[in-house]
């Protein structure tokens, strides 16, 4: 009698825990969940907060529409705190723990790098918004910000086509952002006839904080009777220190001018600006630029930050657009299964905020519009030169030999994000 009623107890108990486990697969299901993977805090919060508060903008304003498939969307947000290993920890949380369906994040490459190995082993889906080096192309990310050819090549051209500069400092925060980048560009300068001695490279840790010896030594190298331009892939909150101590040494943007690759409005709403007019920006989208569609943004951030002060900037733009991009996937997937969206996401379109059409390639890049802009007194950008046309992101350099003959095609037949056109063959991550 004793041993029927306890096999009654164990059944009972079995069928409660089924019940709460059906429970809670159906509570998991009710919701579409949206993982935010930014800094905020460490040396990148400047500027990767920003970007978590703007998913989380984005999230409200999809489920005021209704949310996706009949579903809310439900941001999961998590801190990695400027530390690249942690990165790889918590998006292995957010897919494994808390089962999130998409995640957008990263801001430096290393933080991207880091994560790259976890998406693809545990088949998540990343959005990565910020410019990079490229040399690189997963089925598990799409990438919003802009390849090289599409930020810092343009901006090279412009120093020397409209700015006559024949002399280049690169300077860059020593990772592999910069360092690559400036690979690149080091191939492609001599590539226009650009001598060794007239390239000055200098690389300095996250955070730099003391500048004045380097500053010096930049503007010793710009007084050699050639005109001189600084390249900078500084990034973090080190740009701060950098600007003043341009400032505090006299070097005018109509002397040694400055275009920045990792420097926007909201980087420059923290120093004064008045000593920095007339340095430069290389990005694919300004606050400043007038069209119906950035203002209703502006006006939407505002509202929804509450300070009609805060500035909005290119990785805002990108995350924006790879938002809504992923929602249309989802919607023409009828499903978040990362396979079915990565493959609904090729050839999806939507509004830019520059008044044209972002579209996604299928070496998962955007086309794009190149924008290079003037630093002025009030910490915004005018928009000196543009592209006539969009310009299609490319994942392989054509400058490093290494890399001149790959592409990245997420189709059918190739399925391969290092395709070796010569010989035929896929050289790294290829679909199943």
């Amino acid at each position: 009698m004793i041993m029927k009623k306890r096999w009654q107890r164990l059944a009972q108990a079995g069928i409660a825990a089924g019940a709460l486990s059906l429970s809670t697969l159906a509570n998991a299901a009710d919701t579409i969940k949206v993982g935010v993977l930014h800094s905020l805090s460490g040396t990148m919060a400047i500027s990767e907060s920003t970007l978590k508060d703007t998913v989380l903008m984005l999230v409200e304003e999809q489920n005021k529409k209704g949310g996706l498939l009949g579903k809310k969307l439900e941001p999961v947000v998590v801190d990695p705190a400027s530390n690249w290993p942690l990165f790889a920890e918590k998006a292995r949380e957010l897919i494994s723990k808390e089962k999130v369906d998409v995640i957008f994040g990263c801001w430096t490459s290393v933080s991207r790098k880091s994560v790259l190995p976890v998406v693809e082993e545990l088949n998540g889906l990343l959005f990565y918004p910020v410019q990079y080096e490229g040399e690189e192309s997963s089925r598990n990310v799409f990438y919003t910000g802009a390849a090289p050819n599409q930020q810092a090549i343009p901006a090279v051209d412009y120093l020397i086509d409209d700015l006559g500069a024949e002399r280049f400092v690169l300077a860059g925060t020593d990772y592999v952002y910069p360092r690559t980048t400036n690979k690149i560009l080091e191939a492609y300068l001599k590539s226009k006839g650009v001598a060794d001695e007239d390239i000055m490279i200098n690389y300095t840790p996250f955070g730099h904080s003391d500048w004045q010896s380097i500053v010096s030594r930049i503007k010793e190298f710009g007084s050699q009777g050639k005109k001189t331009a600084v390249v900078s892939t500084i990034n973090g909150d080190a740009n701060v220190p950098f600007y003043k101590e341009l400032g505090n040494q006299g070097i005018d943007a109509a002397d040694i001018p400055v275009v920045a690759f990792s420097v926007g409005e909201q980087e420059l709403s923290g120093i004064d600006t008045g000593p920095l007019v007339g340095h430069l920006a290389a990005w694919n989208y300004f606050q400043s630029v007038y069209t119906d569609e950035n203002n209703s943004f502006i006006q939407q951030w505002h509202d929804y930050i509450g300070d009609d002060q805060r500035v909005t900037n290119d990785p805002m733009e990108a995350t924006y657009i790879g938002f809504n991009m992923w929602a249309k996937a989802v919607e023409k997937a009828k499903s978040t299964d990362t396979d079915k969206v990565a493959d609904a996401m090729i050839g999806i379109t939507t509004a830019n905020l520059t008044g044209g059409t972002a579209v996604m390639n299928k070496n998962h890049h955007l086309s794009k519009p190149v924008l290079i802009g003037e630093i002025q007194d009030d910490g915004q950008f005018a928009v000196v030169w543009q592209t006539d046309a969009l310009v299609a992101g490319d994942a392989w350099s054509d400058f490093l030999p290494g890399s001149k003959d790959l592409i990245a095609d997420w189709t059918k037949p190739v399925n391969c994000g290092n395709y070796n056109s010569k010989t035929k063959t896929c050289g790294g991550q290829a679909a199943q």
